[in-house]
């Protein structure tokens, strides 16, 4: 797969994976399809499970939270786990409950509230797509299901006062009454009411009827069965490769699909140790503090731990699954994968000296001050050396004194298992925007990064089996 490409055609795949994964959800179901063709199982965490069959898994959470593992063939319970952590979600519209709005001269609007920092001036004057997922009711089979929608075009549009207003054109901003997108205009055409049939929907009348229409119609389900929705509002401009040797890629979405992505092709392209549990873990929700069931804070990779864990012990002595447990966590390894900083060269004093990553070089550590990383000499002496015997190049960002650091969701993981960890991140320009930039060849080089940590931790740990190490 990947890792048989060209650093330029690992670069398109990931582009049409990124042109293709708008929301959080699509880009748990492309990942899942990646696990499928490599020969990974998926389990249902409804299930009981059994790891005898196959030795590679996989499962869903919210159908925004996805993790692969693979058991070595000879592990056992004590043994480590080696881990990459990342995230799905990214900055973005969220469409409200409720998200019906009077018209306002002329104009239909779309009640929709921003996710994390969106919605900031460089969202203005953008073509916003909208997607994400229906629960949709199924007559035939009499059940209920998540049901994936992403429209194929533009609806939504924030626009800006021209600066010929003066005063009112200038920030601040009323982020509900100022910064609401329009979707249409109410002269554009005669609107039909809903159907008797399609008010058999509890969302008519909570959202616009055309709307709904649309989203039924790009779903492919009736008006009718739809239940509930959950909706966002995202860039719809594809990713480029730019600059004039091709060095850049141009990217909405990039915080954090980029590390996600190359993490799990990583992970499929690794040769794992047979003595390793080896876990790729991709959460939602770090964007908002990580503190929802598929976040960082939820426990799903503690479950399927403690559930390998239990299914691989000895009946005489399952009645210690807790104690292997927690020597399993202490012999584990946690990379918090998460996108870096790359140096601006227009605000180059904003950076620390010595501490400026550069794009397509390779893997950015971050060791941050006040404990917003996991980053300490145990866990960075540990992953150089791993880069080191694999030649991996590694680059280090730490903030300047008059400059604060963001969190990631290592520390969350980090602190409720006692991993040994650190924090680690290709870099980009531009983050928090609507669209950043990367290096073209960093999809290869994190990718390289990842699947090399998957085949060669295990061996590398264990010269830091001593004491307290």
């Amino acid at each position: 797969m990947q890792h048989n490409m060209s650093w330029k055609e690992q670069a398109e795949r990931f582009m049409d994976f990124m042109s293709n994964a708008p929301t959080a959800y699509h880009a748990c179901d492309l990942l899942a399809q990646d696990f499928d063709a490599a020969g990974y199982k998926e389990l249902y965490e409804r299930d009981e499970w059994d790891l005898t069959t196959h030795n590679k898994f996989y499962v869903r959470r919210n159908g925004s939270a996805i993790m692969g593992f693979v058991i070595g063939e000879n592990w056992t319970p004590g043994n480590g786990v080696g881990v990459v952590a990342t995230h799905t979600d990214a900055l973005c519209g969220r469409v409200k409950p409720i998200s019906i709005k009077q018209p306002v001269d002329g104009y239909n609007l779309l009640g929709v509230a921003p996710y994390s920092g969106a919605f900031s001036s460089v969202w203005w004057d953008r073509d916003l797509g909208i997607g994400g997922r229906l629960i949709v009711r199924d007559e035939a089979s009499k059940s209920v299901t998540s049901k994936l929608v992403h429209v194929p075009y533009p609806i939504a549009r924030i626009p800006t006062l021209a600066p010929h207003f003066g005063a009112p054109a200038n920030p601040p901003f009323n982020p509900e009454t100022q910064m609401t997108p329009i979707i249409g205009l109410t002269s554009s055409k005669e609107v039909k009411a809903p159907t008797d049939e399609e008010k058999q929907s509890p969302m008519v009348g909570k959202h616009s009827i055309d709307l709904l229409r649309v989203l039924a119609k790009h779903a492919r389900v009736p008006v009718k069965d739809i239940l509930q929705v959950e909706l966002e509002l995202f860039d719809t401009q594809d990713p480029v490769i730019g600059g004039l040797n091709h060095e850049f890629i141009f990217c909405p979405r990039v915080d954090d699909k980029l590390c996600t992505y190359t993490a799990v092709q990583g992970f499929i392209a690794a040769k794992h140790d047979d003595r390793a549990l080896n876990v790729v873990a991709c959460y939602d929700n770090e964007e908002v503090g990580s503190g929802t069931r598929q976040g960082a804070q939820g426990d799903l990779f503690q479950c399927i731990v403690e559930r390998v864990v239990a299914h691989g012990m000895d009946s005489s002595v399952a009645n210690q699954a807790a104690e292997y447990t927690r020597q399993t966590y202490a012999n584990s390894f946690l990379v918090s994968a998460d996108v870096g900083h790359a140096v601006n060269p227009n605000f180059s004093d904003a950076y620390l000296e010595f501490h400026k990553p550069q794009l397509n070089y390779g893997m950015t550590l971050k060791v941050y001050p006040n404990a917003a990383t996991t980053s300490d000499a145990v866990s960075m002496a540990l992953i150089e050396e791993i880069a080191r015997r694999t030649d991996n190049k590694t680059q280090v960002m730490h903030t300047r004194n008059d400059t604060r650091a963001g969190g990631t969701l290592g520390k969350f993981l980090a602190s409720a298992t006692g991993m040994r960890a650190v924090d680690a991140g290709i870099a980009q320009l531009s983050m928090h925007s609507i669209r950043g930039t990367l290096g073209s060849k960093d999809i290869a080089l994190g990718t390289r990064f990842f699947r090399d940590f998957y085949s060669s931790w295990y061996e590398v740990d264990q010269e830091w089996k001593n004491g307290d190490i």
